[in-house]
């Protein structure tokens, strides 16, 4: 039966050199998403502290969401999280649409 069960990391290390468990990323009812915040989540579903789907439902998102958080993290870091920045980075990948 365990071999069916996932093994979920306690913590990770976030996207600034912190400790991320479950209890210290950003709360369920956040409503403003500064960079850092989204940095913590996708470094969370990274690190296998929370799945894409417990992710979405935790923060009321779709997975499409997700993702371009995702890319956007993976390509340019932090500050491509930044919600002033995302038509700079549409310019910039124009292969693919990107939203904050």
């Amino acid at each position: 039966m365990l071999e069916n069960q996932k093994i979920r990391s306690a913590s990770i290390i976030g996207p600034l050199g912190e400790e991320l468990t479950i209890d210290n990323l950003p709360p369920p009812e956040t409503t403003r998403w500064v960079s850092r915040r989204k940095a913590q989540v996708v470094a969370a579903v990274e690190g296998g502290l929370l799945t894409p789907e417990e992710t979405c439902a935790r923060y009321r998102m779709s997975l499409e969401e997700l993702a371009n958080w995702q890319r956007l993290f993976d390509r340019v870091g932090v500050p491509g999280l930044r919600t002033t920045r995302i038509q700079h980075y549409r310019e910039r990948f124009p292969d693919r649409l990107l939203s904050s």
